[in-house]
This record gives structure tokens, sequence and C-alpha cells, in this order.
């Protein structure tokens, strides 16, 4: 096998036999007899895997299916799933819903066999390429937005790339260590370029219109994307500052508004320390120790570490706010800002440590944890926001 065409699903239904039959006529317009085959990694919830053996039965080229029952890391975690299951190590990502031309793939077939690159990427922003097929000015304005700011962020490894949010390249796995990847919904190629040095090189393309079905871009995938980015960029700990900055900032408002209000300065801060502690721990959850979720102990006991935790440090700190504010003739705002930066370090070696510690090997979790753990994975199931 010397193409391996990894095309990741989530109800896809109406569009596979038609993406079937204009990649087998793509693949048919290669130099030479390539051996390629089509294999969908699937996560959906419809009927897409019957239509993947139905249109199998009947293809040009072989049609493999891995349906995933409990699929991780999104998108992302689907084309890494390919990857490792491709017979070749040559391996073209490309999205189910027909606005990746698969007319396109003989373009990227040739220019990854000049031998000089280890991804070929098909842009929509190279010369010739074209974005037409996002649903309006406001997604353009997004995703070119995005697009800036990203290559902003990493202008050496992204020197070469103009769209490195694009879901179409083709690639030589073995120029990836998926050991280093924490794919977070749809931008598994940003986590590739931004991990390592790679070879790249870029193909212009018109992104269409989908084929049929509804887009699966929502505000949630948004909210991880501008994790991933930030994670990629500065790593965990600055990940959990930036919860931490919002957490402070709503902290302060709240100390503000009730002190406005005439509330004792001690009590609003209570108040504000309750529910940002909450707060925290959610997005915590959500997008700085989402990855170690999996060995740490069920989200229930999670949640009564953290806030039994932050509780103690705001019984510590507190009084430490008292006594700035009568002593030092600092305001009851400013001293909550100082102490919260303070305790921002023992908090994260806190939640590393203790928090989302792995569970001991060879430990039968008690019949009380086992349930708990039951309970985790259903409220951790994916949804829209």
């Amino acid at each position: 096998m010397q193409l391996s065409i990894v095309v990741p699903t989530y109800n896809e239904a109406p569009n596979i036999a038609e993406l079937v039959r204009r990649v087998a006529a793509a693949v048919a317009n290669l130099p030479g007899d390539v051996d390629a085959e089509i294999l969908f990694v699937d996560d959906s919830t419809d009927a897409t895997p019957a239509a993947v053996r139905e249109a199998a039965a009947t293809a040009a080229l072989p049609v493999r299916l891995i349906h995933r029952e409990k699929p991780e890391g999104g998108l992302g975690g689907a084309v890494l799933e390919g990857l490792a299951a491709a017979r070749s190590d040559v391996c073209l990502v490309m999205d189910g819903d027909l606005q990746h031309p698969p007319e396109e793939i003989p373009a990227l077939w040739r220019r990854f066999s000049a031998g000089d690159v280890d991804v070929v990427i098909a842009s929509r922003y190279a010369g010739g390429g074209t974005a037409h097929g996002l649903a309006d000015r406001t997604r353009v304005l997004v995703s070119k937005a995005s697009t800036s700011v990203t290559r902003a962020m990493f202008p050496i490894r992204l020197r070469d790339v103009t769209d490195p949010m694009t879901g179409f390249f083709l690639i030589d796995r073995r120029s990836v260590d998926q050991a280093l990847l924490r794919p977070r919904g749809f931008k598994i190629l940003l986590e590739i370029l931004a991990r390592r040095p790679m070879r790249v090189a870029e193909v212009p393309f018109d992104f269409a219109d989908r084929h049929a079905g509804e887009s699966k871009a929502s505000v949630r995938q948004g909210l991880h994307f501008l994790a991933q980015l930030t994670a990629l960029r500065f790593g965990k700990m600055s990940l959990f500052a930036v919860i931490g900055g919002l957490g402070a900032v709503a902290n302060v408002a709240i100390v503000w508004a009730l002190t406005q209000l005439g509330v004792d300065y001690i009590i609003a801060a209570i108040v504000a320390a309750e529910a940002t502690i909450i707060g925290n721990f959610l997005l915590q959850e959500r997008f700085v120790f989402d990855d170690m979720r999996e060995n740490a102990s069920g989200v229930w006991l999670r949640f009564a570490k953290s806030f039994t935790f932050n509780n103690a440090e705001a019984l510590v700190r507190i009084p430490i706010v008292a006594l700035m504010v009568s002593s030092g003739h600092i305001s009851a705002v400013v001293a909550t800002a100082i102490t919260l930066v303070l305790a921002f370090f023992v908090r994260f070696l806190f939640h590393s440590l203790v928090v989302y510690a792995p569970r001991k090997p060879g430990v039968e979790p008690s019949r009380a944890r086992r349930i708990l753990e039951d309970i985790d994975e259903e409220v951790m199931q994916p949804g829209e926001l």
C-alpha cells in the first residue's frame, strides 16, 4: 500500500457514497499505478458506519472502517488513530463533508513525490486558494483572524505555512512523534506542526461548500482551539494562569460590586472566593488537566480535593487581606489582587501533584470510587456548548 487516505467522520452518512466515488476517481488519476486505501475513523451516532460498509462493497479501492465507541481527542484523536492504523506510511487526511475536494489529491501526491518535504498542506490562503465554502463573512473573518494569531504565536514553525488550521494535508507519518501530541478538537495539523520542525510545502485549493449535512463547528470547538493554542505556545502552567487570571478578574469584580452595595469587604471576599473556586475548577477540568483525568481519581473526589484546598487557602489569604487593608492603607480590591497572584503557584503545584495525581497501579478501586468514576465518565461526555 502506497497511500492511505484517512477520513475522520462524525454523522456524515449522506456524504459517504459520493466521497468514496470521487476519491476513487482521483486515485485513478494519480501518476503511475498507486495502491491506495480509504480508512474511515468514525465517531458517529447516525448511520455513517452502515453507509461506509455499503460504499465499501462496490468501491474501486479498499475501504476500511474504524468505529470508535468511546471517542477520545475529538477529530484530532480520530486522525491520530487513523495514522496509527493506516497500511501506508504516506497518509492523506481529509474531512468527510467534501469541502476538501478529492480532485486535489493528485496535486498533493505529486508535490509530496518530489521527496523534499514531510507534509504537503492544501491551503485556502496560498496563491490561487479560496475559502468560499465558509458559511458567511463572519466565519471568513474568524478563520483569517485565528490564522493570523496562530502564525504570529509560532513565527518560526509556521514561517512557510499560510493555513495551519486546514484539515486537508498529506504527511509521512514517520515524521510525526505521536507521543508528543495532545489532540483537542479540530486542529490536529497545528498540533503536529507546533510540536517539532517539519519540512513543509503547500498547494492551493478551493474550500468547497458542504455536499450534505450541517457544519460541526461550534462555540465549544472555538474554546477548544483557544485552549489548544495557549497550551501549545505556553504550556500547562500558563493555561492554568490564564484561567486563574480570569478567575482573579471575576473575583475582584465580585468584591468591587458587593462592596459598592455596602457589603462588608470580608463577606464580599468570601462570596467571591467560593464563586471563582467552582468556576476555575470547571475550566481547569476541561482545558488544563483534561489529559490527566483518565488516570486520576473520579470527578467528585477531584472537586472535593480542589474545593477543600482552595477554601483552606482562602482561610489563610483572607486574614492577610484584612491585615493589609487595616494596617497598610490598601484598598480591598488591591489587597485581593496581590494575594491571588501569590497564591497562584501554590495552587498549580497542588492541583498537578495532588488533585490530578495518578492512582497507584495495582490498587483496585472501591465500589464507591467505581460509581463516582462512572458518573465522571457520564458528565464528561462530549456535547454542544
